[in-house]
């Protein structure tokens, strides 16, 4: 019978297929240990419990999912596969996630209360509360001795130190946190002295952050009145209590910026604004006044008008004194035609010829003829220049 001698190299590759075929995904818990992170990015550490150890490699490009930082005693759950170190012949794991232990159940209760506030609709768009131009006070609910309380304060003061700020303290992590969330977030909407909240904490594990992936904290959230602005973490932290924020900032500093505008930005804007605003007066003064000196070329002076008036009812004067005088020697020249004729048929005409007239004494009774007359009748004989009386004999 032949044997079969393999070269230690050999033996490393052979070991190597047969551990990365047969443990190519696998979760091993354990204590980190012996941490090393040289220049190149990688993290290399132990994973070790009361028994044994084994060492782990945790390249760069793998470390972006992380959300807490990696120290020696922690306990983790280690989503890797198998394999062999071929040069020293060490078997390793090679780590492609890494949490905190416990982060696991954690983490489907976290998806679990996210599909069930989804289909609530309590993330949709259309609850988000507009944030306020410029708040007049604005509210910090966090703990008050942790270092987002620092960072908040100092972006505040920085950016717009004019605007007052209430603080409500609270704890941000352990089983307290959450009751102590949701009951300073229900003071600050009972005082109603803030017109904006920001509800903010430092970096942590999935654990350290789960106060604020609470059912009970994301409710009290969204039936905020006040607008709510999360800077919970560092960037890559998302927690239930962002998706029901009116706004979600990346970290406290970032949710301090967001809630105000820069002082000078601010009044360059306002300045902005009132350089608009003169402008447009001054555009709208000239337009009108240009407008009234039209009007004015239009409209006369009430003086001339009743000068024109006075001008007109003069020449209307003279031309009815002249049609009167006209009319007046018409009716003068007809007047006088009329006494001609009116002379040629007079009786007094007939006087200035010799004649006279003779009429009755008592009722002046014109006698045309001697028939109309009798002896001892009155008569009254007219002469041109005179009367005389005579009696019928």
């Amino acid at each position: 019978m032949s044997k079969i001698v393999y070269s230690v190299s050999e033996l490393n590759q052979t070991a190597q297929s047969l551990l990365e075929s047969h443990f190519s995904s696998i979760w091993v818990e354990g204590e980190i240990s012996n941490l090393v992170r040289p220049s190149s990015g990688h993290l290399y550490f132990s994973l070790k419990d009361a028994k044994a150890q084994i060492r782990c490699a945790m390249f760069h490009h793998r470390q972006a999912s992380l959300n807490f930082e990696p120290r020696n005693g922690l306990l983790v759950q280690v989503h890797a596969k198998v394999s062999l170190y071929l040069d020293r012949g060490d078997y390793q794991l090679i780590a492609e996630h890494l949490e905190m232990a416990g982060s696991g159940l954690l983490r489907k209760a976290y998806e679990a209360l996210v599909q069930k506030l989804t289909l609530e609709g309590l993330f949709q768009e259309q609850w988000k509360k507009p944030l306020p131009l410029l708040p007049q006070q604005i509210g910090v609910v966090t703990s008050p001795t942790g270092a987002a309380i620092r960072d908040i304060l100092s972006v505040l003061k920085r950016r717009f130190p004019k605007i007052p700020i209430t603080v409500y303290p609270t704890k941000v992590q352990g089983n307290e946190a959450a009751f102590e969330i949701i009951k300073a977030l229900s003071l600050a909407n009972q005082q109603a002295i803030a017109d904006v909240l920001i509800l903010a904490r430092g970096g942590g594990s999935l654990e350290d952050l789960w106060p604020f992936n609470e059912e009970r904290v994301a409710r009290a959230i969204f039936e905020s009145a006040i607008p709510i602005v999360t800077g919970i973490g560092h960037e890559i932290d998302f927690t239930i209590a962002d998706f029901v924020a009116d706004r979600r900032a990346p970290t406290p500093s970032a949710a301090a910026e967001l809630v105000t505008p820069h002082q000078h930005a601010f009044l360059q804007q306002l300045s902005a604004c009132e350089t608009r605003l003169t402008n447009g007066i001054l555009k709208d003064l000239q337009r009108r006044a240009q407008h009234i000196d039209w009007l004015a070329k239009r409209l006369r002076h009430p003086g001339h008008h009743i000068q024109n008036q006075l001008q007109r009812l003069n020449m209307l004067k003279l031309r009815l004194k002249r049609v009167i005088h006209q009319h007046l020697k018409e009716k003068e020249s007809a007047l006088k035609l009329s006494l001609r004729a009116l002379e040629t048929v007079s009786p007094l005409a007939t006087l200035n010829r010799g004649y006279a007239i003779v009429s009755a004494a008592h009722n002046s009774h014109i006698i045309r003829s001697i028939h109309e007359i009798k002896q001892g009748d009155k008569l009254q004989i007219k002469f041109k220049d005179g009367v005389i009386q005579a009696e019928c004999c």
